[in-house]
């Protein structure tokens, strides 16, 4: 474990490492054109040491209740090494995964093999999708806002997620269908996706979907808690867990007093939304995978519009955000918009890392 480092500056610790690789990266996209060789072998460098340090940054952080629910993961892991079973609900390949390791590893050996399921997948699903570009990719996603959070405390829908992003870079059908299917058994909430990925395969007019999450806006600020009933009386996922999102509670009030129609996260995901529309429409960016990506984007970010004022909205945001480095960086590195591309790639990477930076420095 690194314990040199205070528990209760472990994230801020990471955020400003990350700082000053971020910085490295924009001053570096000044220096060498795109397709430099000495620019695709420092960034191949890179990426191989980013890898490695997140995961073993994330993965050997001190355990404890600061990281949210990973206190929580963490005495489950006890009961199953003292009790040998414990009764579980849902998500059947993650506590079978986790029961498993508890015959065997302590429980920091467990969270550090979690961190590996869960950035392993996005290091492997950029490969796929931009070969020798794919550090760029890499970085967006592990610099996405979210990314750290559902390493660290989200645990099984971090996991769950970066399996799904991996699926949907596989060209064999049962290697996707599997992947899939072992998602969702390590988090349930990857149905919604999941549902919304199969749609995407008949219906695939972008422009008629895009105007479906802008009605989803109006109708949410209209009838958002009739909606939230219509949600919750559906019955999917674990229905204790899924009513606790929804119904208002004044310990969870208390401690998050920023419940309500949340425009700064909308805001957050009108990045994806105006990148996604700015390439396919203005552009005219031809490429059936981000495509199918946007449409895949704009429908699960949809479901969270509609259920935007539910205690725990980011959960729900999260089974969008995960895609959206991938979503804002892909037609850079398909085809050549701008005079300096490089450039361009290297101020959004900034500000795209600088919004996770300031949200979760100074308002968390």
């Amino acid at each position: 474990m690194i314990n040199f480092i205070p528990i209760e500056y472990y994230t801020t610790v990471y955020l400003n490492i990350m700082l000053l690789f971020t910085l490295f990266v924009f001053l570096r996209s000044y220096q060498y054109k795109l397709v430099d060789s000495i620019n695709l072998k420092s960034q191949g460098f890179n990426e191989g040491f980013l890898l490695v340090f997140v995961i073993l940054f994330m993965g050997l952080r001190p355990v404890g209740y600061e990281f949210g629910d990973m206190g929580t993961y963490a005495k489950l892991y006890d009961d199953f090494q003292n009790y040998g079973f414990m009764e579980t609900q849902g998500d059947p390949i993650f506590y079978f995964f986790m029961k498993s390791c508890s015959k065997i590893f302590p429980v920091e050996i467990f969270f550090l093999i979690c961190a590996v399921l869960y950035i392993i997948p996005l290091y492997y699903a950029s490969k796929k999708m931009f070969g020798q570009y794919s550090f760029y990719a890499f970085f967006m996603l592990i610099a996405s806002l979210s990314f750290w959070a559902y390493g660290t405390n989200g645990i099984r829908n971090g996991m769950a997620t970066s399996i799904f992003l991996l699926a949907i870079t596989r060209n064999s059908q049962i290697v996707k269908t599997i992947l899939f299917l072992l998602a969702l058994g390590v988090h349930q909430s990857l149905l919604i996706p999941l549902v919304m990925y199969v749609f995407t395969s008949f219906y695939k007019n972008t422009k008629y979907i895009f105007i479906f999450w802008l009605l989803c806006i109006p109708l949410s600020l209209i009838l958002g808690k009739q909606l939230e009933g219509f949600f919750l009386n559906l019955g999917f996922g674990d229905a204790d867990k899924i009513q606790g999102y929804f119904v208002e509670d004044e310990e969870i009030l208390e401690e998050f007093s920023a419940i309500g129609f949340r425009w700064d996260f909308l805001l957050y995901s009108i990045s994806g939304v105006f990148t996604g529309m700015y390439f396919i429409f203005k552009k005219e960016f031809e490429d059936e995978f981000y495509k199918r990506l946007i449409n895949l984007y704009l429908l699960t970010n949809a479901f969270w519009i509609l259920v935007i004022r539910a205690n725990f909205s980011n959960r729900f945001a999260y089974l969008s955000w995960f895609l959206l480095g991938v979503v804002i960086i892909y037609p850079f590195f398909k085809k050549i918009f701008f005079k300096e591309q490089h450039q361009i790639i290297g101020k959004i990477i900034f500000a795209y890392f600088l919004f996770t930076y300031v949200l979760m420095m100074f308002t968390a």
